[in-house]
C-alpha cells in the first residue's frame, strides 16, 4: 500500500523508505575482472525527490551465514538481549548482528576490549605487544586484514559477553551511491551503478556488505531495502547553455549518465563532453550503447575513452585529457564547468594534476597561477568533485 501524504515527508535517513528493487542486471561483460551491476529502485509513492548529482543511501544487512558463525564462536544462542552502539534499544543478538553493527574491519578499540578477556597467557602477551605504540604500523596492517570473526577464531576461549561486545562495535552505516538517472526521465525510479565487492584477506573470502546485499540477497520485486535520498553539492549548472566536461571512469560515470539524460530531455543547448575509462572496451564499457548513441546523435558532443588493459601501455582518463589539452582549455576559458566523479585515492588526484597542467599551458601561467585559477573555479562552482 502506498504511504499516505502525511507520512511521505517523513522518509529520510532516520526513517528510510522500504523500496523494492525492480531490476538487477549485470553491466560488465563476460570475462571482465569486475562485477558491475545496474539497479532500478522503485520509489513510487514515497514522496522522495532527487536531483541529478544526489546519492541514494541504502541500509544493508550483514550476510546471515556470517552472523550465524559469529553467534556460534561467541557460544551464544542469538536470542540474548543486547543494545546496539549508542542506543538504548534492546534487540536479540541475531538481529543486532544482522542489521545494526559492522562485522567488517575491527579497530584498536576492539582489541583493547578483547585483551582483558583473554585467559590464555600467550594470546594476551601477543595482543599486548601488538597494541604497543611502537607497533602502530603493524597494528594497522593486522586490522586491515581482519574482520570480527577472525578475532573470535584467533583468540578462542576469550570470555566475551555479547551484552558487552555489541555496544563496543561500530554501527552498520548506510552506503551512499551516486544516482545514475534523471528525475525528469525517471521520477518514480532511482538507477544505481554498483561495483560488487568480493575479495580475499587472511585466507577468508570477504564480501562488500552493501554491494553483495543488493546483488545477491535482495530478491527483485519481492524484498524491500531501506533507502533515503542524500542531497549533494554536486549538480548541473542552472544555465542550460553552459558547456560541461565530465570525467567519470568506472562506476564514477553514474551521475554523468543522469546529467546527460536530463540535459537531453530538457533541451539544454550547452555542449557535453565525457571522459570515460576502465580496463577493457569489450567488457567494461558501462552504458556504452547509450553513450555511443548520444554521441552519434550529436547530443554528447565529445566522447573520449581510455582503456588501461587493451594495449601494452596503460591509458587512463587523465592521459586522454592531456591529449586534448588545448580544446579543454578553450571550453574552460569559455566558462565550461568541470566535473569529476570516482576514486579519490588515485584517479581524482591524477585528474586534478592534469587539470592544473592544462590550465597552466592554456593560460600561460606558472604552477602558482594555475593553482589560483583552480581555486577560483572551485569558488565559482565550475570545478565540482564527487569522489570516494
Amino acid at each position: 500500500m502506498d504511504p499516505t501524504p502525511a507520512t511521505q515527508a517523513l522518509y529520510n535517513k532516520d526513517n528510510p523508505f522500504p523500496a523494492l528493487i525492480r531490476e538487477n542486471r549485470l553491466l560488465s561483460g563476460s570475462g571482465s575482472a569486475k562485477e558491475t551491476r545496474h539497479f532500478v529502485v522503485d520509489i513510487k509513492g514515497s514522496g522522495l525527490a532527487y536531483k541529478c548529482g544526489d546519492s541514494l543511501g541504502i541500509f544493508p544487512q550483514n550476510p546471515p551465514e556470517l552472523v550465524e558463525e559469529v553467534i556460534r564462536l561467541l557460544g551464544a544462542t542469538g536470542e540474548e538481549p543486547v543494545s546496539p552502539p549508542r542506543s538504548d534499544e534492546v534487540l536479540p543478538l541475531c538481529e543486532a548482528l544482522l542489521s545494526r553493527v559492522s562485522l567488517a574491519t575491527p579497530t584498536k578499540k576492539t582489541l583493547q576490549f578483547l585483551l582483558p578477556r583473554l585467559e590464555n597467557p600467550h594470546s594476551r602477551e601477543q595482543l599486548e605487544k601488538l597494541l604497543m605504540p611502537e607497533f602502530a604500523e603493524r597494528l594497522q596492517d593486522y586490522l586491515s586484514q581482519r574482520e570480527i570473526i577472525d578475532l573470535l577464531e584467533e583468540f578462542p576461549g576469550a570470555r566475551i559477553d555479547p551484552k558487552e561486545l555489541v555496544p563496543e562495535l561500530r554501527k552498520l552505516v548506510p552506503r551512499l551511491y551516486s544516482i545514475a538517472s534523471s528525475p525528469v526521465c525517471h521520477p518514480d525510479e532511482v538507477h544505481l551503478t554498483i561495483a560488487v565487492v568480493r575479495y580475499q584477506t587472511n585466507n577468508r573470502q570477504r564480501l562488500g556488505v552493501c554491494s553483495t546485499f543488493v546483488a545477491d540477497r535482495v530478491q527483485p520485486h519481492q524484498q524491500t531495502v531501506p533507502v533515503f535520498v542524500a542531497s549533494a553539492h554536486f549538480g548541473l549548472p542552472e544555465d542550460p547553455e553552459r558547456d560541461i566536461i565530465m570525467v567519470g571512469p568506472g562506476t564514477g560515470v553514474a551521475p554523468f549518465r543522469a546529467f546527460l539524460q536530463e540535459r537531453i530531455a530538457t533541451g539544454a543547448t550547452g555542449r557535453n563532453w565525457l571522459f570515460f575509462g576502465d580496463q577493457h572496451h569489450a567488457t567494461d564499457y558501462l552504458y556504452g550503447e547509450e553513450f555511443d548513441a548520444w554521441h552519434r546523435d550529436g547530443k554528447l558532443h565529445r566522447l573520449d575513452l581510455a582503456w588501461s588493459r587493451d594495449q601494452e601501455h596503460k591509458i587512463y582518463v587523465q592521459n586522454r585529457m592531456l591529449e586534448h589539452a588545448s580544446e579543454i582549455w578553450k571550453w574552460l576559458d569559455g566558462g565550461a564547468i568541470f566535473y569529476v566523479c570516482g576514486d579519490a585515492k588515485r584517479m581524482a588526484k591524477d585528474v586534478d594534476a592534469a587539470l592544473h597542467d592544462i590550465i597552466a599551458q592554456g593560460a600561460g601561467l606558472d604552477a602558482a597561477g594555475a593553482a589560483d585559477y583552480v581555486k577560483q573555479m572551485k569558488k565559482d562552482r565550475r570545478y565540482q568533485r564527487d569522489v570516494y
